[in-house]
């Protein structure tokens, strides 16, 4: 019997291993936890989300809802036990997070042919045809094995910062000062710009509903003057501090100019205060963190602020002011390859035969990309194992997107979120935006049962 092993139980490694498993190959998930645990983890759960519990849109107008979608078409563990830890959130697909760590790791560790073992992996591991390695280690790749994959391949890592939001307790909030809504009626920053009749407060839209915290111009212009001048997390020496343009800090964006958070998390549109009947200047949008709604995260509000100056400034926050703060944002490394240079098609690196790279060390960017990447390295390996013919998924679908991502040659390589620019354009190009993406969802999940048909080792035997 073949034998793989994977380095990392995150969204991708147990992806992955679930994925060979299901295929006869035997499997070896080599996880870090307990005898380690990175900056931005708490539990000992395999597959820990560490930063926002949204998996974001459900829409197939949206390339992540495709996404998604097609997961869960090709049996996707990670789409099948987020279902399971479902919490309302409109439109998008957001879950518990203790729920869902939880379902992946019974799934994993009973599994006939996964052996978990728990150790610090400090080289990546030797190779061969018959028994291939996947690194799956994230953004938060240990410094060890970071060194010695960079001396391997010969080219430095890259490294930028990820930030985590606050989460606050929902029994702190003063309600009298905000109100339940989703943008449009709908699902919020996740959701796609569908106009609908607007729900006003909770027991008209139900557990869906967002907490909105409204501000007028003076309070806005005053909590970004208290945002640029907070006291802010210092980066040691060796730091080079590069962020993702879709996941930047608050302070960074208010840094960018006054209104850049009124045009970005802190926009108010879609959103009508029912006590006033008009739209806020400035809004601060909380999600529900657990299916009790126990605890709300604060949307795009990433920081690595010190903890004093985040209790001190989003108590600024009205509805906030006597909150109590469950989890302080933070900072985290993100750690990933020029993988266009480094990857072949079938996702190995160049320089290491029979190793392969999955998920966020890649430069994909997202939970969901990183358990596609996961997806996609074990058919093409499972494809290689057996013997059978490399037919990667088509690039007409999401997760071909994915590797069509991967291999985009650029001056500068960067992390990226699944966009439908990652997919080949539609032929009619008189179809207006949103008909547009609808035509190139519908082409997709076409191309994809075909190749789901027909491709080797595309479904499970």
């Amino acid at each position: 019997m073949k034998h793989v092993r994977i380095i990392g139980g995150g969204l991708a490694g147990c992806e992955a291993a679930f994925q060979l498993a299901e295929r006869g190959v035997q499997v070896t998930l080599l996880e870090q936890k307990p005898e380690r645990r990175t900056p931005a983890q708490t539990t000992d759960w395999l597959c820990e989300l560490v930063c926002s519990n949204s998996m974001r849109s459900n829409a197939w107008v949206n390339a992540v809802g495709l996404l998604k979608e097609e997961l869960r078409r090709c049996g996707s563990l990670v789409l099948t036990c987020a279902e399971e830890a479902r919490v309302p959130a409109g439109g998008a697909l957001a879950v518990d997070r203790e729920r869902f760590a939880e379902a992946v790791s019974r799934r994993v560790r009973g599994h006939a042919r996964i052996h978990v073992e728990h150790r610090v992996v400090m080289r990546v591991p030797e190779a061969t045809k018959d028994e291939p390695v996947i690194v799956a280690t994230g953004p938060l790749t240990g410094d060890e094995l970071a060194a010695d994959l960079a001396a391997k391949i010969g080219v430095s890592q890259l490294a930028y910062y990820d930030a985590i939001a606050p989460i606050v307790s929902q029994d702190s909030i003063d309600e009298s000062k905000v109100f339940y809504q989703s943008r449009w009626g709908k699902g919020g920053d996740d959701d796609g710009p569908d106009k609908g009749e607007v729900l006003r407060d909770r027991a008209a839209l139900g557990d869906e509903a967002y907490i909105n915290c409204p501000m007028d111009e003076a309070t806005y212009k005053a909590f970004v003057a208290a945002v640029v001048g907070a006291e802010k997390v210092a980066p040691r020496s060796f730091e080079d501090i590069r962020y993702f343009e879709g996941c930047l800090p608050i302070e960074v964006m208010a840094g960018r100019g006054e209104l850049t958070l009124a045009y970005g998390p802190m926009k108010p549109v879609g959103l009508t205060d029912p006590r006033t009947g008009a739209q806020p200047f400035a809004v601060v949008q909380l999600r529900k963190e657990d299916a009790a709604g126990t605890a709300y995260n604060l949307v795009g509000f990433q920081t690595r602020m010190t903890y004093g100056e985040q209790a001190r400034i989003f108590r600024m926050i009205p509805g906030l002011e006597e909150c109590e703060i469950l989890r302080y944002g933070s900072v985290h490394r993100n750690t990933f390859v020029n993988a266009p240079e480094l990857l072949d098609e079938h996702m190995q690196l160049r320089a290491l035969p029979n190793v392969y790279l999955a998920g966020q060390i890649t430069g994909v960017e997202g939970y969901v990309e990183s358990a596609a990447g996961g997806y996609v390295c074990a058919v093409l390996l499972a494809q290689s194992l057996a013997g059978d013919p490399f037919v990667p998924p088509p690039e007409t679908t999401a997760l071909g997107g994915i590797r069509t991502h991967l291999s985009r040659k650029q001056p500068d390589y960067q992390p990226s979120n699944i966009t439908w620019a990652c997919l080949p354009p539609h032929t009619n190009r008189r179809l207006k935006k949103r008909e547009r993406y609808a035509a190139l969802a519908e082409r997709a999940l076409v191309d994809l049962g075909q190749w789901l048909d027909s491709a080797p080792q595309a479904r499970v035997p």
